[in-house]
């Protein structure tokens, strides 16, 4: 097999098994045009809210502790069928979800689905990479994942627009009424394609050869390298590996804090909280809510949540171009300081802005809203958004208020909606060429082979608690803290963590596994 034919092959299994981050990413940021929908429809209040984005983290979490040793034990490939399985099945029952709690156990079963895919994918991909190659591998995973965002983006802003439609076409499908059991039921079609797609791939042979199929692993060896002779070579060093890792105990979680693995472990824990406590999450799930909160209104604040999809595929490409370039450790540190930055451009466009209702404004607000409820606050200045919402809310109850925020705070609202525009696609931007591609590649590659499977799954279960407080908290920061201290607190974190990276990391770009292993870890 020819060296262009074997790496069209790894292209092509690094493509399929990353459709399982394109389906994180959708299923992860489509919430964000319909929390706006669900909220008054089902009455939910700021911690219902959250957790309705934020469940889905939940059982994540538990799917990123079990997937690893699960995988050691069934294989890679078998574990990411069960995925696609589960992603159709959230999609399906979240489209048809008759009330607020049916709604949250689909979202709960899609969790599974992407703690799972978070671990497994760049852990087989990590497996089934050359060295010099493997970074821009793994990094098509992230890149299927910000693929996701963005077509989630796409399609809340397309069904929105058709909703409006007198189309008959439009009322016949109900998209109209049920705008956001759309938005959550096309998830359906790229989830069977994956269900379907993962038999097509093999199985990784670092697994095959744990399991002594020495005869199948190197025919998926030569397929990969495109010779016998590397084939047999990368086999030898598996080999040796294994063979090494048999005089250590069985891996257990308990082997992580052995004080041989404490500075992987350092850097795998600082890169993992530092990708969500900075708060990504936050913006990707809530994208079109914050737009909102900047005064655009509705249709506007979808249409630059379709910016935020456009950046994070055009920075998570270059990422990739430079990952095995430039190396890991100048992206996460060039990033990171983006995300300070960024983040203060944002709290600072959210400080200045006051809020006042005139009798002209309120004249321009939605037909169905009772105007007699918030006369009273006309004439009055607000110099927060706190103080604004929760009169707004006090005035108009949770259902009203929550219906028309958008509409009031762009009627209300004196401030300069480019700054939090910049601010978040600066976020995004950095964010997408450092900590979203890079935390995965380092994860997938500092741990040594006996253990990275436990290793992994540790620092996803981290990972994704600290992602499912950020998710949870965010509405309830918005509305204890308000809009400029939520994104400074982040900030903060940011450059917390920038301080640690840059003095813990090393590079570790171009090094093969078993010469990481060598290099980072203290026998």
């Amino acid at each position: 097999m020819s060296k262009t034919t074997s790496s069209n092959y790894l292209i092509f299994i690094a493509a399929v098994v990353s459709v399982g981050g394109f389906l994180f990413g959708f299923d992860a940021s489509v919430i964000s045009g319909v929390t706006g929908f669900i909220v008054p429809e089902f009455n939910l209040n700021e911690w219902e809210e959250g957790f309705a984005v934020a469940c889905l983290t939940v059982t994540s979490t538990i799917a990123m502790a079990t997937a690893g040793p699960l995988s050691d034990r069934y294989g890679r490939k078998g574990i990411l069928i069960f995925v696609g399985l589960f992603y159709a099945l959230s999609a399906l029952l979240s489209a048809l979800a008759p009330n607020f709690t049916i709604l949250i156990i689909a979202r709960m079963l899609g969790g599974f689905s992407v703690g799972a895919a978070l671990i497994l994918a760049p852990l087989y991909i990590a497996e089934i990479s050359p060295a010099e190659q493997r970074g821009r591998m793994i990094s098509i995973n992230q890149l299927n994942i910000v693929l996701g965002f963005s077509a989630a983006y796409f399609c809340n802003y397309y069904l929105l627009q058709l909703s409006g439609s007198d189309a008959s076409w439009v009322k016949n499908l109900g998209i109209d009424v049920n705008t956001w059991r759309w938005m959550l039921g096309l998830e359906l079609l790229p989830a069977l394609a994956y269900f379907l797609l993962m038999f097509l791939v093999p199985e990784s042979p670092r697994w095959l050869l744990m399991k002594g199929r020495k005869e199948e692993a190197n025919a998926i060896l030569i397929k990969i390298n495109g010779n016998e002779a590397t084939a047999q070579q990368v086999q030898n060093d598996i080999l040796n590996n294994l063979e090494e890792a048999k005089s250590k105990a069985k891996p257990s979680f308990s082997e992580l804090f052995n004080p041989t693995l404490r500075l992987v472990l350092a850097i795998g824990l600082i890169v993992g909280i530092a990708q969500q406590i900075t708060g990504v999450n936050a913006i990707y799930f809530y994208a079109t809510s914050i737009f909102e909160q900047s005064g655009i209104g509705q249709n506007a604040a979808f249409a630059q949540a379709i910016w935020v999809g456009i950046i994070n595929v055009v920075f998570t490409i270059l990422a990739m171009y430079l990952i095995d370039r430039v190396g890991r450790r100048p992206l996460l540190l060039v990033g990171v300081a983006g995300i300070v930055i960024s983040m203060s451009i944002a709290a600072y466009g959210f400080h200045t802005a006051t809020y006042a209702l005139t009798s002209e404004a309120v004249s321009t607000l939605p037909k169905e809203l009772d105007k007699t409820k918030i006369t009273h606050l006309v004439g009055q200045s607000f110099d927060n958004d706190v103080q604004f919402k929760k009169a707004i809310k006090d005035a108009l109850g949770n259902v009203e208020s929550s219906k028309h925020e958008a509409a009031i705070i762009q009627a209300a609202v004196d401030m300069n909606p480019i700054l939090i525009l910049l601010g978040i696609l600066g976020f995004v931007a950095s964010f997408a060429i450092s900590l979203g591609p890079v935390m995965w590649v380092l994860a997938a590659e500092i741990f040594p082979n006996y253990i990275r499977g436990v290793a992994i799954s540790f620092v996803g279960f981290i990972n994704s608690a600290i992602s499912y407080l950020v998710q949870q908290f965010f509405p309830w920061e918005l509305a204890t803290l308000g809009n400029a201290l939520t994104f400074l607190i982040y900030g903060g974190f940011a450059l917390i963590a920038f301080g640690l990276i840059y003095k813990l990391l090393p590079e570790t770009k171009g090094k093969s596994l078993e010469e990481l292993e060598k290099m980072l870890i203290n026998n």
